[in-house]
């Protein structure tokens, strides 16, 4: 008994590793006999595998999906990779966090001890940056409707609801603030949005759709928390090619207003400047997620560096505690006269009556 329970489990391990078999090949990996393959394949199928027969000259066997879920078999990096991935699915903002949670304590009560404690000194915790307002939640059964359209490359049509809190919205994506204001009070609410699905992405913890609008004639990105999916589908077509080359590259233009990245390593930032500051290149590298930084000398280095903003961007160059030579535009020079001033301010006790 214990030596078919463990030629059955590697029998569902082979089967798992590719989509088809040979029996010849499989009876050569496990060593045993065709004949035994097959008595291993029933003995899987009277436990819920759906393990289905190929015809052919060699024959072979194939494990389909399905109406149930059967047990499944992990190896040992697998595991620890599920695991890994369902503390970080905690914190995905997909609303699968409490699902999340439960299938990690099932998956860590069945690890093996070895296993167990891999996992538990892997610890992950996901922490966001403080913003003003919560992260908004997506239900999960919109991204399926959503990663549907996009796999099947069928039109999708959805209701897209204006910007639920007032204050203002960050410049993240085209789509962030389409069609706010709209179907307000008196108004007929709009018609469905038409759009050729072709990205589910994520970026800050909120999920986005890349699409093709169709009444635009134009790609646009739509946050998935205020997509109402309408059913059924629309036609078929032709997936078109995303500018910048990539789904990423994209993506991080837009975020960034700009319609493409420049490449430079910069990234396209609206508002890019050089400077030269009286420190290390070294020291400056250390600090310096996305800018340019090349050694002048060992206590002299330039920089160029993007922000949102050109007063944004002076703050960003102004927390290194150096003596700063700008290079340009002039419009960084202004900005940081302009910020010079209000902290000058700022540095000048108030005056009480």
């Amino acid at each position: 008994m214990p030596k078919t329970s463990a030629r059955l489990l590697s029998l569902l391990s082979l089967l798992q590793a590719r989509r088809d078999w040979p029996g010849a090949l499989l009876a050569e990996r496990l060593d045993v006999s065709p004949r035994t393959v097959r008595r291993d394949v029933d003995r899987l199928r009277e436990l819920g595998y759906p393990v289905a027969a190929m015809k052919g000259p060699d024959g072979g066997y194939r494990l389909d999906a399905g109406t149930e879920l059967p047990p499944l078999l992990f190896d040992d990096e697998q595991a620890v990779a599920l695991a890994v991935a369902l503390q970080i699915a905690t914190a995905s903002g997909a609303g699968i966090e409490e699902a999340a949670a439960r299938a990690l304590n099932t998956v860590r009560q069945v690890l093996p001890a070895r296993l167990r404690h891999r996992v538990d000194t892997l610890r992950v915790t996901a922490v966001d940056r403080p913003e003003s307002r919560p992260g908004p939640q997506v239900d999960s059964g919109v991204l399926m409707a959503i990663g549907a359209a996009v796999h099947a490359r069928e039109v999708l049509r959805f209701d897209y609801s204006p910007v639920s809190a007032p204050g203002p919205v960050r410049p993240e994506a085209e789509g962030e603030a389409d069609g706010a204001g709209e179907g307000g009070r008196g108004v007929l609410p709009p018609p469905p949005r038409r759009v050729e699905p072709h990205h589910l992405v994520t970026w800050g913890r909120r999920w986005y759709l890349v699409a093709w609008d169709l009444e635009r004639a134009d790609w646009r990105t739509f946050r998935a928390d205020r997509i109402a999916p309408r059913t059924p589908t629309g036609p078929r077509f032709t997936p078109r090619e995303l500018p910048g080359g990539s789904v990423a590259d994209f993506i991080t233009a837009r975020f960034r207003g700009t319609a493409a990245a420049t490449g430079d390593g910069v990234g396209g930032w609206p508002c890019r400047g050089e400077v030269i500051l009286s420190l290390p290149a070294a020291e400056v590298l250390r600090h310096t997620r996305d800018g340019i930084v090349e050694e002048l000398g060992p206590d002299r280095c330039r920089l160029v560096l993007g922000s949102w903003s050109w007063p944004g961007l002076v703050a960003a160059i102004g927390r290194f505690d150096a003596d700063i030579e700008v290079i340009g535009p002039p419009e960084l020079s202004s900005a940081f006269a302009q910020l010079a001033t209000r902290y000058a301010a700022a540095a000048t006790p108030p005056r009480h009556p």
